[in-house]
């Protein structure tokens, strides 16, 4: 009984296995979500910004002058986590797109616990956003493994915001479009927002390649991308399967590659076949990483400059 809604702890068998099912015994979440939809959407640049890519989740503390804003956008099937520590407001953001969902939530927490250490009181808060009424039901699928994960977890976890399924969704031209692909989340404050980011970050195609080439279990996993205490951006190391054919895949269409890549084609960003193109050209001019890539099987770190980019730090 450790996911705990407006009523209380929930047991195994009254864990809602859809979110109609969750609104409609709730219905204090479409409140919530009302709200966090009346935000107008801002625009967020890399001042202070870590970005985290689908398959990737990152925690820190208020305190953390590297960061100010976490967040991640193109959300249509995943679903957004954010987790946060009442007491000390350590928080965490993963984007979650169906793999590798069990580890996350063990070691998002984990990592929450590690930064709160000290504070005796408070709670750990989670809120779910992204996730619309999609055609296939991809998002309900997501929603109801992520509740089973946090569901399985020691630790008593309040749901406070669940912006999905029927919440997430408007009709235009008779087809369910999401109402929020992103948020920011005001690391000082805890503060959630609609968000797009004009800055992604460093070797956005090489953290998109994992989610692309499948194969190996190592790719299912949900990376943690940010050391708090170092300040430091990580990425990798990792390996990936090469991709056959990525050469005749760039050959095709942007329509060809939106209608047979994508789990939501009618719904996606103008820019996400541009951002395809580019992660199927590294696949393709780095097809073993662990060769060329990482060959020294160490991660890449990233600081903050005087002008808050990323810098590699060399070591």
């Amino acid at each position: 009984m450790v996911v705990v809604l407006p009523g209380g702890p929930v047991r195994p068998e009254e864990l809602p296995s859809d979110t109609r099912t969750l609104f409609m015994n709730h219905p204090s979440y479409k409140d919530s979500a009302s709200q966090l939809l009346s935000i107008p959407t801002k625009v967020v640049g890399q001042m202070g910004l870590l970005y985290v890519q689908q398959r990737e989740f990152a925690v820190t503390v208020p305190h953390d002058k590297n960061v100010t804003i976490l967040g991640t956008d193109d959300a249509t099937t995943c679903i957004i986590v954010v987790l946060r520590h009442t007491g000390s407001g350590a928080v965490g953001i993963a984007h979650l797109d169906g793999a590798g969902m069990e580890e996350c939530v063990n070691t998002m927490i984990q990592r929450i616990q590690e930064l709160s250490m000290g504070y005796v009181e408070g709670r750990v808060e989670l809120q779910l956003i992204g996730g619309y009424s999609d055609p296939r039901n991809y998002s309900e699928a997501i929603f109801y493994n992520v509740m089973q994960a946090f569901h399985k977890h020691p630790v008593e976890v309040d749901l406070t915001l669940c912006c999905l399924g029927e919440l997430n969704t408007t009709i235009r031209g008779g087809i369910h479009w999401p109402l929020v692909y992103g948020v920011g989340v005001n690391t000082k404050t805890g503060e959630i927002f609609p968000a797009n980011f004009t800055d992604k970050g460093p070797e956005q195609p090489l953290r998109s390649a994992r989610h692309f080439t499948g194969g190996r279990q190592v790719n299912q996993n949900v990376l943690d991308i940010y050391d708090s205490n170092l300040g430091m951006l990580r990425i990798g190391p990792f390996n990936y399967e090469p991709l056959r054919g990525a050469d005749l895949w760039l050959q095709q269409s942007d329509d060809f590659i939106l209608q047979h890549l994508s789990t939501s084609p009618d719904v996606e960003p103008p820019h996400y076949v541009m951002h395809v193109r580019a992660t199927l050209r590294h696949i393709m001019e780095n097809p073993f990483p662990a060769v060329t890539i990482f060959p020294d099987n160490r991660p890449h770190y990233y600081r903050r400059d005087e002008h808050g980019n990323w810098v590699p730090v060399r070591y």
